[in-house]
C-alpha cells in the first residue's frame, strides 16, 4: 500500500517485513495483481465467435497492440449487444502472451463484468474534482504509475458517461510516465466503450423539460 503511493516502509515505524510471506518478490502489487488474475479456458476461445465487425476491430486493436506507437480506439455500440464480448477476447488474447492489461469502468457493476475489471478512479488516481489541465494523482514511483508503464492494453468501458477532464487528466499522466509527449496516452493502446444513445442531451441553462 505504501509503495503504490511512492513511499517506503522504512520510513515509518513499522515492523520489518517476514519474507517468507512475500510473494511478490520486489514487483509491485499493483502489476502482481494484475499478471496473478486467472485465465478461464472458455475465454481463450471467445475470438473464434467474433463476428465481422468485431474481428475487424480485434485485429487492428492487437496489430496497434505490437507497435511502438499505440493507438486510441471507441468500441460503439447500443446495449445488450455484448460489447464486453471483444473486450473478454482481447484480454485473453493479451493475458495468455504474459502481458499486463487494465480493464476499468466508469461504475463498480460495470467493471465487476470484466475479468480483473475495477473503477477507472481507483485505477488511474483519478481525481475526484477535474478541471482542464488535471493529471492523475500518481507519482512516476508509485505502483499505479509502474503498471501503466508496463501494461499492453488498458480498456475504459461506459466512457460515454465520463467528462472529458478525466480522460484527458489520464492522458496527461501517461505522457508524463512514458516519457512520450508527443503521444496520446505515452504510446499506449487504449480502448474506450460506450453507448452515446443511453446519455442524454445537455442543453445549457435549459429547464426540466
Amino acid at each position: 500500500m505504501l509503495q503504490s503511493i511512492g513511499k517506503d516502509i522504512r520510513l515509518f515505524s513499522l515492523p520489518e517485513i517476514d519474507e517468507a510471506h512475500e510473494m511478490a518478490n520486489g514487483v509491485p502489487r499493483e502489476i502482481f495483481e494484475e499478471s496473478t488474475i486467472k485465465l478461464e479456458h472458455e475465454d481463450t476461445t471467445l475470438s473464434d465467435s467474433l463476428n465481422a465487425e468485431q474481428r475487424a476491430a480485434y485485429d487492428e486493436i492487437l496489430s496497434a497492440i505490437n507497435s511502438d506507437e499505440g493507438d486510441v480506439f471507441f468500441v460503439d455500440g447500443p446495449g445488450g449487444i455484448r460489447k464486453t464480448f471483444p473486450y473478454k477476447a482481447l484480454l485473453a488474447m493479451i493475458r495468455g502472451q504474459e502481458k499486463i492489461t487494465v480493464p476499468t469502468s466508469m461504475s463498480g457493476v460495470a467493471a465487476f463484468i470484466i475479468p480483473g475489471g475495477r473503477t477507472a478512479h481507483s485505477c488511474f488516481k483519478i481525481p475526484l474534482s477535474v478541471d482542464d489541465g488535471a493529471f492523475c494523482s500518481f507519482t512516476k514511483q508509485s505502483g499505479a504509475a509502474k503498471l501503466l508503464q508496463t501494461v499492453s492494453l488498458i480498456i475504459w468501458d461506459e466512457a460515454s458517461t465520463i467528462k472529458r477532464q478525466a480522460m484527458e487528466a489520464l492522458d496527461n499522466g501517461m505522457r508524463d510516465i512514458m516519457n512520450r509527449l508527443e503521444l496520446s496516452f505515452g504510446g499506449k493502446t487504449v480502448v474506450f466503450g460506450g453507448d452515446f444513445r443511453q446519455v442524454l442531451p445537455v442543453v445549457r441553462k435549459g429547464s426540466r423539460a
